[in-house]
């Protein structure tokens, strides 16, 4: 395509794409398919890499572009985000209203206020310069936070442009730094520590600490595959008139939640207009019943003075704003009993002590499990079968036991069992269970049931293949009847199987293998990461894809090769090669690829094809030193000769080096690499090696 045809069809797709993003992550309607989605990303992509003068930073494509940064620097606020004010008692609450109409009286006509969800996540500032975003930083001590520009353009629900409504509502202003609350809902919160555990982390306490660790995390694409939204509540500063100040256009903070939608930011719909605390306490009651049933954490209520004017009459103290005030839940913990505590195996075959509790109201939800996390975490906690303890679910989507106590629930002490001990077999499989780090894990990964129907599951997820139909209700069905005893029978089966398990009927039978069928055709990337490879997700499992290009290079690549993808490090690169090298996972992956399942590969990447070709030298991958003085050549000949063959020829010796070369005059360097178990060779034994591959050592020095 023409460089102007291309110009003019790449401002069509970003135009287009950021319609779409506005439509599914800001207002929750999507207009099109994941698929016709991602054939106009590709699109864009392409022309963008067939022509680089036309990649723009506000591009769709430049959300997860950047690399991992050495640190995020130190940026000063437009203007101070100031804390909230907060209690739980209602007394508190009804003295600040008072304070507002003492000080407001004879001032403005009625005392209206904007009650809305007071969000539990992390504080973020926006800056947009003639509309495109510019930065975005934390709050940090509310005059200074760290600029996380890269990480906050991951957030699909920020626009990086913002939009020019028309129809009365007015243009974004040239200069606008918009306050907002970056969340990570809880479906999400749950796929985050369950990728976590997998990897033998220790998964976040709370969606806040989650949206806290991952939005300062150095690489982006770790924000990116977390999944966050961000929805706006404040404007901090404006250029209002082209300069620096200028009168708003709009006089109350209702008017001026439904400009930033306008403008393409996030809102949160959730708020009401109030004159009294009666009404304050009412959507304060409503909002605690229905706190369970919402997909974000809330920890209260933000009350806010609705007339702009007269929030600026009020002012602020150091600390927080005189117009608005935190009324909070008060935390849902509640005493019971541990009834036992039960080995649970997870879908990468993590297996976590669970405690089976007493059932007990916790927050208008009956509570019967707890989660204990590991073996570590029970010894420190010292929880036993039969003990009192404290469970809360403040701020937590899986309920936890937060103390052992030492009395019961009417005050009197108990007599308390053996200490738990976690079994030495897997309580699915019976396969012997090993450890990782605090972490037990059943390693029968694809033979398991218990990890089977997570796997399933996982498989058939949204951002894997993507089958409608086949969640876990059903993937534990197939499983408890046999239909499904390893990960390659879910593309055999048929319409008949399906018919005589319970909620199947023709049509919802046909359905599923129908739905099983075409997902079997399948994007690499989205394989990959429906196998649950441990540390690869969304984003790391496209960048394999891309780099590698084909699943037999990256089943090939050894540890060296890996690291040539971007953001793969040694521990990744050592579980993405072991997973492969599994013997039992080789198998299912071979049955899989065996008429099941056909990846659509692409052309490996420049760089993949010169690390396949530095894999096949005679030295790839190895490490020399050499020490003393070589008579058949320099030195520096030596380590130039070594790295056109594959090794790397370094200064010092450490354990990973696998020769020392020691010349005449050895110093140091020979004792050391001797202390370390270090292969040691002569220089004679050095040339023979040479001889052995082939290789011609260069002429002598003179």
């Amino acid at each position: 395509m023409e460089r102007e045809a291309a110009a003019a069809r790449v401002e069509e797709l970003r135009e287009e794409i950021r319609r779409h993003d506005h439509l599914y992550y800001v207002e929750d309607r999507p207009a099109i398919s994941d698929a016709a989605y991602d054939a106009l990303y590709r699109e864009l992509a392409r022309l963008e890499e067939e022509h680089p003068d036309l990649v723009a930073a506000d591009s769709p494509t430049q959300r997860v572009a950047g690399q991992p940064a050495d640190a995020f620097p130190t940026v000063e606020h437009a203007a101070p985000m100031l804390s909230l004010d907060s209690d739980q008692d209602e007394a508190t609450l009804r003295r600040f209203d008072e304070r507002v109409r003492k000080a407001l009286d004879g001032v403005v006509g009625e005392v209206a206020y904007v009650v809305e969800p007071k969000l539990d996540g992390l504080s973020i500032e926006l800056v947009y310069e003639d509309g495109v975003l510019v930065r975005a930083a934390t709050r940090g001590d509310g005059r200074r936070g760290e600029a996380i520009t890269p990480n906050v353009r991951t957030i699909r629900s920020v626009p990086q442009r913002l939009r020019r409504p028309g129809g009365g509502v007015p243009a974004p202003p040239r200069f606008l730094a918009v306050r907002g609350e970056a969340l990570i809902r809880l479906p999400d919160f749950e796929r985050v520590n369950e990728a976590l555990l997998a990897d033998g982390k220790e998964p976040f306490a709370n969606a806040r600490n989650a949206a806290a660790g991952s939005l300062r995390q150095l690489d982006p694409r770790i924000a990116a595959s977390r999944r966050f939204v961000l929805e706006a509540y404040d404007v901090l500063a404006a250029a209002w008139d082209g300069g620096d100040g200028g009168a708003p256009p709009f006089a109350t903070h209702w008017q001026l939640l439904d400009t930033l939608a306008a403008w393409g930011l996030k809102v949160n719909p959730t708020r009401r207009r109030v004159t009294s605390v009666d009404e304050v306490l009412d959507f304060h009651a409503d909002l605690e019943r229905r706190r369970d049933d919402l997909d974000f954490e809330i920890d209260g209520v933000v009350i806010k003075l609705d007339d702009l004017a007269a929030r600026e009459r009020l002012g602020a103290t150091s600390r927080h704003p005189r117009w608005a005030f935190a009324f909070k839940f008060p935390p849902r913990k509640e005493i019971t009993r541990v009834e036992a505590i039960a080995p649970s195996v997870g879908r990468t075959g993590v297996v976590t002590p669970v405690a089976l509790l007493r059932p007990v109201e916790l927050g208008g939800v009956t509570v019967s499990r707890a989660t204990l996390h590991n073996r570590e975490e029970v010894a420190r906690k010292d929880v036993r079968e039969g003990d009192w303890v404290r469970v809360q679910r403040a701020g937590d989507v899986i309920p936890q036991v937060i103390e052992r106590l030492e009395t019961d629930a009417h005050g009197q002490t108990y007599d308390r069992g053996e200490p738990w001990r976690m079994p030495a077999a897997c309580p699915s499989c019976d396969t012997p269970l090993v450890e990782r780090g605090p972490f037990t894990v059943c390693p029968n990964s694809y033979g398991c049931p218990a990890q089977l129907v997570g796997r399933v599951v996982h498989l058939a997820s949204r951002d894997a293949l993507d089958v409608e139909g086949l969640g876990e209700e059903t993937a534990r069905l197939l499983v408890a009847q046999g239909l499904v005893e390893r990960l390659p029978d879910v593309f055999d089966l048929t319409a008949e199987q399906l018919l005589p398990l319970p909620g199947f009927a023709e049509v919802s039978a046909g359905k599923l293998v129908a739905g099983i069928e075409k997902a079997s055709t399948v994007e690499l990337d989205r394989f990959l990461y429906g196998l649950g490879i441990p540390e690869v997700g969304v984003a790391v499992a496209r960048d394999l894809a891309r780099h590698f290009g084909t699943l037999a290079n990256l089943r090939a690549a050894g540890a060296a090769a890996l690291q040539e993808v971007p953001g793969v490090g040694p521990r990744m690169a050592e579980q993405i090669g072991a997973f492969f090298a599994d013997e039992r996972n080789a198998r299912v992956l071979d049955d899989l690829l065996a008429g099941r399942v056909t990846p659509i590969e692409h052309e490996p990447s420049p760089a993949a094809l010169a690390a396949e070709a530095a894999a096949a030298l005679p030295f790839a991958g190895k490490k020399l030193v050499f020490t003393g003085t070589l008579s058949a050549m320099t030195r520096r000949d030596a380590e130039e000769l070594v790295a056109r063959h594959g090794a790397r020829a370094t200064g010092s010796v450490s354990k990973s080096t696998d020769w020392l070369v020691a010349g005449e005059e050895a110093g140091s360097k020979l004792d050391k690499a001797q202390a370390l178990g270090v292969t040691v060779l002569s220089e004679e034994e050095f040339l023979a090696l040479l001889a052995e591959h082939g290789i011609e050592p260069p002429p002598a020095p003179a």
